[in-house]
């Protein structure tokens, strides 16, 4: 807990710090060094007080005596939760179309659903309010928010389609055709270019997810195998086997430490991404077809007419879920939990509903990431300053902290041991001195006058020594005779 003495001493840190920043040019390397810690160390105690601002904690279910949690239904839920609460809980009968995939914005404010068979429609499910509703008569089989409300993907039967919040297509990606051939394509949305195209060489894919921490897409192949992609590399950069049958659903925490898979072989398993060990292995009578990962890290399972969630999963291994919750007479398709919200939506063959999992979205929202409450003029600046923040496709890495990193470590703050492990393997550099001025104006006006001077001296010598060549060739052919007669000087 921080004390107001906390919260003085960091605000007379930060007006000193004023003072100190003009003054860092000059500072040597281990003077800079400490100023930076110091600055660390400032905004580690302004992080520790604003904590003081987030009022709200996230809610969990809790039994009492032998009573289970996954042991409650929805009913009892709308029946001890107030009127506001109550409206998120829902059935949407649509059994004309189904089975129905549906997805959430970013700040969970309104809910995209697409049919099997063609129907699309968006809404503000908080509001009840219906935004656009299209028919494209042809099979789709997912749909996707893009960077705001404003815009949706739909992958119909042989293109994919972006429409806006009215329901018109704006564009149809000609160069994102079936996936049967094995192709992963990168379609830049806001200057509608293709960034690249990397051929798996491992057949159709139909399971893929988007790593949220540093935007690695990852794959699930039918040969078991689980592939992470960037845009700037042709092969993958990391390639997992994860079941003995066809990946059939994947899903990854916005923390980018997590991954969960699941298999026709009835397995599902959780891994850290971080060294790519299976953590933890489950086993479901029915093999999974969807999973979701809620921002407070409860798990989702979308396995025959059930979904099931799990409380802890990541950390350690579960003897039974969070909670449970049955859909009879329906086959779940796609399940996806509300950020920002304790509801967890699924798509199935009867339609679209809504249940609540307590403790599941974060209760505190950043206004400055995203905000469910924005106006018209708060969307249109947010938009402007997510596209000047926009990093290029290049700079997709397994590691996003190494963007904007510079090695600024001296050579005297280094010891003997480091920098010996550092020349490993390095030829030693030795500088090249070049030397300036030598092609100067007046440089080449002095060597080409020298050229052009006819140096007296120099000539008579040349001429001795061709004449001596000449006398020599001579006397070799036999051609002048040699009147004197040798002697021992000679």
């Amino acid at each position: 807990m921080t004390t107001k003495e906390d919260v003085i001493s960091s605000d007379t840190a930060e007006k000193v710090s004023k003072y100190v920043r003009p003054i860092e040019g000059k500072l040597g390397p281990k003077q800079l060094k400490a100023c930076v810690e110091k600055r660390n160390q400032e905004a580690a105690r302004k992080a520790a007080s604003y904590e003081l601002l987030l009022v709200e904690e996230p809610g969990y279910l809790e039994a009492e005596g032998i009573e289970k949690t996954y042991n409650i239904t929805q009913k009892n839920l709308k029946e001890s939760v107030d009127e506001a609460t109550a409206t998120k809980i829902f059935n949407l009968d649509l059994k004309t179309f189904g089975p129905y995939s549906l997805d959430y914005t970013r700040n969970g404010r309104n809910m995209l659903i697409g049919g099997h068979k063609g129907h699309l429609a968006t809404f503000d499910w908080q509001a009840n309010k219906r935004n656009c509703e299209i028919h494209v008569k042809e099979t789709t089989r997912d749909v996707k928010w893009l960077h705001n409300e404003l815009f949706f993907a739909a992958a119909q039967k042989k293109y994919v389609f972006i429409y806006d919040h009215n329901g018109l297509e704006v564009h149809r990606l000609k160069k994102h055709i079936e996936g049967n051939a094995g192709w992963l394509k990168y379609q830049d949305t806001s200057t509608g270019k293709l960034v690249s195209e990397c051929r798996t060489k491992l057949g159709q894919c139909d399971v893929m997810t988007q790593n949220p921490w540093n935007a690695i897409i990852n794959l699930g192949h039918i040969n078991g195998t689980v592939t992470l992609w960037s845009p700037n590399m042709s092969t993958p950069l990391v390639k997992m086997l994860t079941h003995r049958g066809p990946v059939k659903a994947l899903a990854v925490d916005h923390t980018g430490t997590y991954m969960a898979s699941a298999g026709l072989d009835g397995r599902l398993k959780l891994w850290d991404i971080r060294t790519y060990k299976c953590l933890q292995e489950y086993f479901t009578r029915t093999p999974a077809c969807s999973l979701s990962i809620s921002q407070l890290g409860l798990l989702g399972v979308g396995w025959g007419p059930h979904v099931t969630v799990w409380r802890d999963a990541f950390k350690t291994k579960q003897k039974s879920p969070y909670m449970n919750h049955l859909q009879p007479g329906a086959q779940i398709r796609d399940i996806h939990f509300c950020p920002y919200e304790d509801v967890l939506g699924f798509g199935h063959s009867d339609g679209i509903s809504s249940i609540l999992i307590p403790g599941s979205g974060e209760p505190n929202i950043d206004s400055l990431e995203v905000n469910p409450y924005q106006t018209k003029k708060q969307r249109q600046e947010t938009e402007v300053h997510s596209l000047l923040d926009k990093i290029q496709p290049e700079m997709i890495t397994l590691d996003p902290t190494f963007i904007g990193k510079v090695d600024k470590t001296s050579k005297e703050l280094l010891s003997k041991e480091e920098e010996e492990e550092r020349s490993k393997g390095k030829e030693k550099w030795e500088p090249r001195y070049k030397a300036r001025g030598k092609s100067s104006a007046l440089k080449r006006y002095l060597r080409k006058k020298q050229k052009n001077v006819i140096d007296e001296r120099r000539m008579k010598i040349q001429q001795q020594i061709e004449q001596e060549k000449e006398a020599r060739k001579k006397r070799l052919r036999g051609d002048i005779e040699d009147d004197k007669t040798p002697t021992a000087l000679d």
